[in-house]
């Protein structure tokens, strides 16, 4: 399986602000590979620096094996690209765009164009400026991906969709990886990546903290969970199933979070005369705070996105 993104040491400053420190990934053929991290842990600057929007401070990164100060050109030929800022001419309309961005490829396939817009329920004789930001996402994502490209580069592509545009995306991803082509996602979403990705790399403070399979992840995602009885219960039954930790017992009420299946807790809870159930998903940055907060990369304040 060739590569399609590699960095090695790749590393990036602002002056005495940090951007990204020394990170190495290898992005294969045919994945859709998920980038996650909070915002400002570094996921907007090593992608600008594999699209030589910037420059590194030292380390290399290549992009199909062309060396991203090399070529550029050559890359962005084969690329799909979506910013997490996207905002251009107010004054076109929606197919305006859509149709600039295609004439600078050369011309793409109008049938596919009009699937995708029909695909996501974009209205596109609608002004620019007169989309609401989900819509406009849209419009960026059909540009994207209008082109066939070998790789997408999608920063927070789903920021501003609803839920069934967000499952439309989804397809388009599997999709997109059925035809052996690759996805490079950057997202601060969990639930996001897990839904979508084969492979993510983990980014807090510049630097990369873990690289897994999408299974490997998906055990940082635990809920915090609260049963409150009609009358104080033993925690130590709970405390026994696996994935269970941080078990508090206040009175009637016991807290946990849950890390993987939440069947086994809920069935439990059933056999005691259970009054309230709440489960929550903890933000990124809680789930962080829990795993690497003790362990943070000591680094000067963020600069990065």
């Amino acid at each position: 399986m060739s590569a399609v993104i590699e960095t090695e040491q790749l590393t990036k400053s602002y002056g005495p602000f940090r951007g990204i420190v020394e990170v190495d990934l290898v992005v294969n053929q045919g994945e859709v590979f998920g980038f996650l991290g909070p915002n400002g842990a570094g996921k907007t600057t090593t992608i600008r620096i594999l699209l030589d929007l910037i420059r590194p401070t030292a380390g290399r990164a290549s992009v199909f094996g062309i060396e991203t100060t090399a070529d550029p050109v050559a890359i962005h030929r084969r690329i799909g690209y979506l910013p997490g800022e996207w905002n251009l001419y107010d004054r076109l309309t929606g197919a305006e765009t859509i149709t600039y961005f295609a004439n600078l490829r050369g011309g793409v396939d109008r049938t596919y164009v009009e699937q995708l817009v029909e695909r996501l329920d974009l209205d596109p004789s609608r002004r620019f400026r007169e989309y609401s930001r989900g819509n406009k996402q849209k419009v960026g994502l059909i540009t994207a991906l209008q082109h066939r490209p070998e790789l997408l580069i999608l920063d927070e592509p789903t920021a501003g969709l609803d839920p069934l545009v967000q499952q439309t995306f989804n397809e388009l991803l599997f999709e997109a990886r059925g035809e052996g082509r690759t996805v490079f996602l950057s997202s601060h979403i969990i639930s996001e990546v897990e839904r979508t990705c084969d492979r993510v790399a983990i980014i807090r403070e510049g630097r990369i903290v873990r690289l897994d399979s999408v299974e490997g992840v998906r055990s940082l995602a635990a809920h915090e969970v609260e049963l409150r009885f009609a009358a104080p219960v033993a925690a130590a039954p709970f405390g026994a199933i696996p994935g269970v930790r941080n078990l508090v017992e206040e009175g009637r009420t016991l807290r946990m979070l849950v890390a993987g299946p939440i069947a086994p807790v809920v069935r439990l809870a059933g056999q005691f005369d259970l009054v309230d159930f709440v489960s929550r998903e903890p933000s990124l940055e809680e789930v962080f705070l829990s795993e690497y907060g003790s362990a943070s990369p000591a680094t000067t304040p963020a600069a990065a996105r």
